[in-house]
């Protein structure tokens, strides 16, 4: 019998309940209550944070029969209960009612289900009476908070004097939890960014970030172990190396990689590799910010975990922001210049993403036409058909707006084809270079190796000239394969290919 996968679903009973998969997590849930009170995780979207606190609530409200046969069944006390407060902003309404009325909402309900009247009228009063009159009549209160960012991250690059109101409110919300601490058991807040964290919760300074807290790295996603023993019979039928490179590759430890669960499931479900967690919606300001710096290189970008950490609403900035939703993840860290390097998890990732950008820095955002031409160039480079190279190379950028031309020229050449290479790269062997004096692309398949030296405004005898100078290919000479060099030379005036040349190497 197949197994019944919780695609979409976020509650911990309904998935125990109904005996869908559920990868068990509650070891991760045992060291976080009994290693402190105040905590904060950042993950991205759809990555399995609404169902942490899910089984939180299912824990504390001591339902011992969901929890039968998993990890933390005969360590839990279940005489006892304690009271929850919870709140989602992904389901309060916050862009119909506003935060305030939203929020407003959300304790009064609260309130009415534990029999409180309120005597304060302010969010932040009526917080801290819930908090209080719920520990003295039920014991202490564990406060889970989840997708606190939301109200912030829905109007990030379209509405950012509603961004900072909304981070305002937030900041009155949360300033009650510092003197609250004996009528606490626990406080738990997730979300996907931690920009404004600081203002936000600046004076819960006794907040535990475990983002990137090793003892806690495998606690949203599946890791490999998780899906070896989880996924017997699926993985009989699939190429394991195949899936990981499609789902695997999210790390917040540089020690365990974690598969994207969303992606994961739907893949199992649907028995077809494809972008799941990609359709479910792409932030545009993230693509707004990457085109308005320029900015399309994300391979080995390096940085800081406090650059990583820390930035402000109105001044967003790309990098971080892509850390944080889950489009970049740790490839590396030196220790000795406390520096991280990043990079795109997946293939899933890197190819939408790539896509998205190509077809925005060329204004045509519908139409996709650059993942069709991009196609194209593969199927030409694996027969050696130079010529339609070229061809297809001119199709990129024929129909592009003459005032786009104007208005960026050079940078805009250049995001065009590091782009056009870089998403090559997702189906063959492709590597585009930025740092002086190395080639500008260098593709391998079967037959061939071709190496591309691009030009704008010089000469495409210039640019083979320098593949031959600079002895591009003459590493690969002894593989046996034909060594192709191809000088392009585009016209920023003419807006098209001006010179085309190609030679073999021998």
């Amino acid at each position: 019998m197949s197994q019944k996968y919780p695609v979409g679903i976020q509650d911990f009973g309904e998935i125990r309940t109904n005996n869908y998969l559920y990868v068990d997590k509650t070891e991760f849930v045992y060291k976080l209550t009994e290693g402190g009170k105040y905590f904060f995780l950042s993950r991205p979207r759809r990555f399995g944070k609404s169902l942490l606190i899910s089984t939180l609530e299912s824990l504390f409200l001591a339902k011992r029969e969901l929890f039968k046969g998993l990890f933390i069944e005969d360590k839990w006390n279940w005489e006892q209960t304690n009271p929850i407060i919870r709140i989602s902003f992904s389901n309060i309404g916050h862009k119909e009612k506003g935060l305030y009325k939203a929020l407003d909402d959300r304790l009064n309900a609260i309130a009415q289900s534990y029999e409180i009247v309120f005597k304060d009228s302010g969010i932040s009063g009526k917080f801290k009476e819930l908090i209080e009159t719920l520990s003295e009549t039920r014991g202490q209160v564990v406060v889970l908070i989840d997708e606190y960012d939301k109200p912030i991250i829905d109007y990030l690059g379209e509405n950012t004097e509603k961004a900072v109101e909304n981070r305002d409110i937030m900041k009155i919300f949360y300033s009650i939890l510092k003197d609250a601490d004996p009528y606490l058991k626990l406080v738990f807040i997730t979300g996907v960014s931690k920009f404004s964290r600081v203002s936000i919760f600046s004076d819960l300074n006794n907040l535990d970030d475990i983002t990137v807290d090793n003892r806690f790295a495998g606690c949203c996603g599946i890791t490999q172990k998780e899906l070896e023993s989880n996924f017997v019979q699926e993985l009989q039928e699939f190429d394991k190396e195949t899936i990981k490179a499609w789902y695997n590759g999210y790390t917040w430890d540089l020690e365990e990689s974690v598969y994207n669960p969303f992606s994961l499931l739907n893949f199992f479900n649907k028995k077809k590799f494809q972008n799941f967690w990609f359709e479910t919606g792409t932030p545009t300001f993230l693509i707004k910010l990457a085109k308005k710096f320029h900015l399309y290189d994300f391979e080995d970008k390096e940085t800081s975990l406090v650059h990583l950490s820390s930035y402000d609403i109105e001044r967003l900035e790309l990098v971080p922001l892509m850390f944080q939703t889950g489009y970049l993840t740790f490839k590396s860290y030196d220790e000795d210049g406390d520096i991280y390097t990043l990079k795109f998890p997946n293939k899933e990732v890197k190819k939408s993403y790539l896509e998205i950008l190509l077809d925005a820095v060329r204004e045509y955002p519908t139409d996709h036409l650059s993942i069709v031409l991009v196609n194209e160039i593969r199927k030409a480079l694996l027969v050696g058909d130079v010529d339609k190279l070229e061809r297809i190379l001119n199709s990129l950028f024929k129909s592009l707006p003459y005032e786009l031309w104007q208005k960026e020229n050079e940078h805009f050449y250049h995001a065009i084809i590091h782009l056009t290479f870089t998403l090559l790269g997702v189906y063959i062997q492709s590597e585009v270079q930025t740092s002086d004096g190395r080639m500008d692309s260098l593709v391998q398949v079967k037959d061939y190796i071709y190496c591309f030296e691009f030009k704008l405004d010089e000469s495409a005898d210039k640019a083979i000239q320098q593949i031959k100078d600079k002895k591009y290919l003459e590493p690969f000479a002894h593989e046996g394969k034909k060594l192709i060099a191809i000088g392009v030379n585009f016209s920023s005036e003419k807006k098209k290919i001006e010179e085309f040349k190609w030679e073999e190497i021998r």
